[in-house]
């Protein structure tokens, strides 16, 4: 967003500080320049600051954009860095899901559109496929009059989180598009067809005021809606119009609440929001008991069938999360689902359990990852997926696109034929995964894709790194991985700048674990003169002094050359919170020590084996996030094969 249209915005909090009456005046406006044919700007009232070029052109942005703000703030949120998707984004999910089905890389049907083919020939063409109509669909059928619009819409259509209307608004516009040919009283009854079957709710009673005015004003102005009389044969009457979309626009809980409609979805799409529960209620006095209250009223609720709404409740518990779970149950069997969501589903291990979901129970058959870097804002920091699934079939192939930028949205059609994709077969993502389902980040260009494809394949069938009974682990006691000591923020008095006087403790943070020359090293002041002496000594009790170990950093810049990189650290140091380190069973440092010579040079080998191209490759593809979790070290694919006798050595 622009710093032109972000101050728009700050301007009218000044103007206007309740944001509810925004929403209001807003759609007010909206509907006042709709009736006189007039640009928004000219119905806003003159207290207001002046409308900036950006946001004349898509009113609907703005609403959007105004409730998103509004939400944050009654979450107890910042409304800054708050945005809402892009219509280009909306419009590319829409219509792969319309147009491309499941988004995999297929060659084009055999069939030609009539509306591809010249005027003159459409009659002679029609003479020969009577039950054709333009978009190539079988007329008169009952499986398609039955399940979707003649503008080729599935319905019912259903958005259980709808918010201000941005995925109907859309849908309306491509339904508006695809029956521009057609007559003016065929276009009004499918559009009446295409309300009625409408199921669209949301929590927030703000959110379904906005959403019902929105669709009559879209529709108005799409010539489908009389805003001043009864219609006519080529337009709906406002009254029956409000009395329809009414109906269907409804404010509910979807989570806890049941689906207040008797047919089930043939097509749901929706952006979920994306909200712990411990970030609910963050302004609220009594927020923490509300925290506490919701959580547990999801964790134990149960449908009318007795049993426990939602399996896949894990971890700090996400709406988004249990919104995916919600729709598939609500969903029919067969219809298909379309949700926007965070791409920290595809890999954490908290959101295993919904994966296995997903896969074991649907067709997950795609999904689109546009990394945290895509410049999609409404992301903010974190990477967006949307996810594909069939409802109740089985998955043999899911088809990933990614990383994906936004110059692979392709309007009018979804992704550019170029997105890089890869796809996974049932069985090898079940080996490379232990049956995670997690799905890989893969680098963009194809021979770091290869590279990264090759060393998953070498590394999949290996032992994990904390496994017992292995060649480096042969004793029964488990390896285990733990952080680092000291917190900064607990320690802070502790903590100071390297000076190089004698009796100093050097102080380990991730900061000082670097990669040089195909090593991990230590550049500590201690150690490394050139180093940054700042926050690098340590003045605290002397027991908090450890015995040599083997770290890796916790916290990475996803820019680094590399994401994992071990060291060795020297007996005397003390280590920070942001560095993992490996804490061995006696008889594994025993055995380092014996074939060694010592301990430290026995954890040097094991660092230089973990330093591997392939270990970093591997633990780029199935990072969650910019942390290097101790859950993701401790499934590393390690293994040590014997060599003639003497210590083992690392298998290739």
């Amino acid at each position: 967003m622009t710093s032109e249209t972000s101050g728009w915005y700050a301007r009218l909090d000044h103007e206007c500080p309740e944001r509810t009456e925004q929403i209001e005046i807003w759609l007010d406006s909206w509907l006042d320049a709709t009736k006189k044919n007039q640009p928004i700007a000219a119905a806003l009232p003159n207290s207001w600051p002046t409308l900036p070029a950006g946001l004349l052109s898509n009113p609907g942005n703005v609403l959007d954009h105004l409730l998103a703000r509004f939400d944050a703030q009654s979450d107890g949120r910042s409304p800054r860095g708050v945005y809402a998707p892009p219509a280009r984004f909306v419009d590319a999910v829409l219509h792969d899901e319309l147009q491309h089905g499941s988004s995999k890389k297929k060659e084009p049907p055999a069939t030609l559109s009539l509306a591809a083919l010249p005027p003159s020939f459409r009659g002679f063409a029609k003479q020969f496929n009577k039950d054709i109509n333009d978009e190539g669909v079988m007329e008169g059928s009952d499986e398609s009059s039955k399940n979707q619009t003649e503008s080729g819409i599935p319905i019912p259509f259903a958005d259980p989180c709808v918010g201000a209307g941005l995925f109907a608004e859309r849908m309306l516009r491509i339904h508006s598009e695809r029956l521009a040919g057609h007559q003016p009283s065929e276009r009004r009854e499918d559009t009446l067809r295409l309300l009625e079957g409408l199921q669209l709710v949301d929590t927030s009673e703000v959110a379904v005021n906005s959403a019902r005015k929105r669709i009559v004003i879209v529709l108005a102005r799409l010539g489908l809606v009389d805003l001043d009389g009864d219609g006519d044969d080529g337009k709906i009457g406002l009254s029956e119009a409000e009395m329809i979309v009414e109906s269907n626009v409804r404010c509910m809980d979807p989570l806890m609440g049941e689906w207040p409609w008797n047919e089930r979805p043939m097509l749901m799409i929706s952006r979920p929001p994306w909200l712990r529960i411990k970030d609910r209620f963050r302004g609220h006095p009594d927020g923490s008991a509300l925290r506490k209250e919701l959580s547990s009223q999801l964790r134990e609720f149960k449908g009318s069938d007795g049993k426990a709404r939602f399996s896949a409740i894990k971890g700090n518990v996400n709406l988004y999360r249990l919104y995916i779970e919600r729709s598939l149950q609500i969903s029919q069997n067969g219809g298909r689902v379309r949700l926007v969501v965070p791409c920290s589903v595809l890999r954490e291990k908290s959101s295993l359990p919904l994966r296995k979901l997903l896969v074991e129970s649907n067709n997950w058959d795609s999904v689109w990852s546009f990394p945290e870097d895509s410049r999609l804002l409404f992301g903010g920091s974190q990477g967006v997926s949307v996810i594909g699934i069939t409802v109740g079939e089985e998955t043999d192939v899911m088809t990933s696109f990614g990383p994906l930028l936004v110059d692979d949205i392709s309007p009018g059609r979804g992704l550019e034929s170029d997105a890089p994709f890869l796809e996974l077969e049932r069985g090898p993502w079940s080996s490379w995964t232990d049956a995670s389902w997690a799905v890989p980040k893969m680098p963009r260009d194809e021979t770091s894709r290869s590279r990264t494809i090759l060393a998953i394949g070498n590394l999949a069938d290996k032992p994990r790194l904390v496994e017992e009974g292995t060649s480096l682990n042969p004793s029964g006691m488990p390896i285990k991985v733990r952080v680092g000591e000291v917190e900064r923020s607990v320690w802070k008095k502790e903590i100071s700048d390297w000076t190089g006087k004698a009796g100093e403790v050097p102080f380990i943070r991730a900061a000082h674990i670097s990669f040089k020359g195909g090593m991990g090293t230590l550049a500590h002041p201690a150690f490394d003169t050139d180093s940054e002496a700042r926050k690098s000594a340590w003045k605290g009790a002397s027991e908090m002094c450890v015995q040599s170990r083997i770290v890796c950093q916790s916290v990475v810049n996803p820019q680094s050359e590399r994401r994992l990189v071990w060291a060795v650290v020297p007996e005397g140091c003390v280590l920070g919170n942001s560095v993992s380190f490996l804490d061995l069973p006696k008889e594994v440092e025993d055995g380092l020590s014996e074939s060694f010579g010592s301990l430290e040079d026995g954890l040097d080998f094991l660092a230089n084996r973990l330093n591997s191209e392939d270990l970093d490759l591997w633990s780029r593809a199935w990072a969650a996030n910019n942390n290097v979790n101790n859950y993701e070290i401790e499934m590393l694919p390690f293994e040590i094969e014997e060599d003639g006798g003497s210590f083992p050595m690392l298998g290739n």
